[in-house]
């Protein structure tokens, strides 16, 4: 029998959603979620990061499967979430942090959950931030990887050419469906650029975002 690598001896074993759907969340947004473990266990959220990456089935694996409820859902315009930010004709307006934690909070209430654990990495971190601030009573506690707050240091470091020496080629890919005049500005908001290919930079800066996250 070929071994686990070593990452995967700290997980937990695959899963499956034992429930999933979509949520209404307004201006026309559908939010995949779905919940897996034990429906009578611990509820938990899990906030992924990016933004505009996903939930995966590595983030069902965080949690002991006979312990917890696991919520996990793909973000507004993210995953399997819809529209998605990948549509060129798709406007982001009200993609923002305010409409993010309601969404947060509306699936909570959707799933008839009083109190649950929040977990979130990188960008995920800034929202479990944000929303534990606004809805403190709903969180039983905080589990945060990748610690971000939004800082403008932390802002350079990913959007501004820091990380980009451990990450080259993700870089220049995502540098290549830049105008040449842009290229050394600010990448932090890929899916307001123009683009040379319909999809282009902002499936590159989701990308970007999922490997520098």
């Amino acid at each position: 029998m070929t071994p686990l690598p070593a990452r995967e001896k700290r997980l937990y074993p695959p899963i499956k959603p034992y429930e999933h759907g979509m949520l209404e969340a307004g201006d026309g947004n559908l939010v995949y979620w779905e919940t897996c473990g034990n429906p009578r266990g611990k509820p938990a959220v899990v906030l992924h990061g990016g933004p505009g990456s996903g939930c995966t089935e590595w983030h069902r694996r965080l949690f002991d499967p006979t312990a917890y409820r696991v919520v996990l859902f793909d973000q507004r315009n993210c995953g399997r979430s819809r529209p998605h930010a990948g549509d060129p004709d798709i406007g982001l307006t009200s993609n923002n942090t305010a409409n993010l934690v309601a969404d947060i909070e509306l699936l909570r209430e959707h799933l008839d959950i009083d109190r649950w654990l929040v977990l979130g990495g990188s960008w995920g971190c800034t929202l479990a931030l944000a929303y534990a601030e606004q809805h403190a009573n709903r969180v039983s506690e905080l589990v945060l990887f990748g610690v971000t707050t939004g800082r403008r240091a932390e802002f350079d470091w990913l959007f501004r050419g820091g990380v980009a020496v451990f990450f080259p080629n993700q870089w220049e890919r995502l540098l290549g469906n830049l105008p040449d005049a842009e290229r050394d500005g600010d990448k932090r908001r890929p899916g307001r650029r123009p683009m040379r290919s319909p999809r282009g930079l902002r499936t590159r800066g989701s990308l970007w975002l999922s490997r520098a996250s």
